[in-house]
């Protein structure tokens, strides 16, 4: 269904920093990463498709997040929902939600919240059961 999802960011080494190990712990590859034009892009191992991008914006201005926009990240397992928001939360991210079940959504959701040190907003998630 998805080609790829761009993430506006203001500092690229800053928001590598964050995305890298990020990404790493959800089982995403880095296919890309370009530090002259402000980019990089991460994928599963297995499919070329959907990537994840990071970059500043191609129109020169400042990124800024967009209110009500979020990303959502599936996870393998909810132990990866832990590590990733321990992860964003010690690379400059701030917490939106800790990991936890929220039957308000389904009965085995699995997820938590946070945002970029751009303030993107950023979900990961589980759907299955244990």
């Amino acid at each position: 269904m998805l080609s790829h999802v761009f993430v506006g960011i203001t500092d690229f080494e800053r928001a590598f920093g964050f995305y890298a190990p990020l990404l790493d712990s959800l089982g995403l590859k880095l296919k890309f990463r370009d530090e002259q034009r402000g980019w990089a892009g991460w994928m599963r191992a297995d499919q070329p498709r959907p990537l994840f991008v990071i970059s500043r914006p191609y129109d020169g201005n400042p990124a800024s997040p967009g209110n009500g926009q979020m990303l959502a990240l599936l996870a393998p397992a909810r132990t990866s929902v832990d590590r990733a928001h321990a992860i964003a939360l010690a690379h400059g991210g701030s917490c939106e939600g800790p990991p936890g079940l929220r039957p308000q959504y389904h009965e085995h959701y699995y997820g938590a919240y946070f945002r970029d040190p751009d303030g993107n907003k950023l979900c990961v998630c589980r759907h299955e059961p244990e």
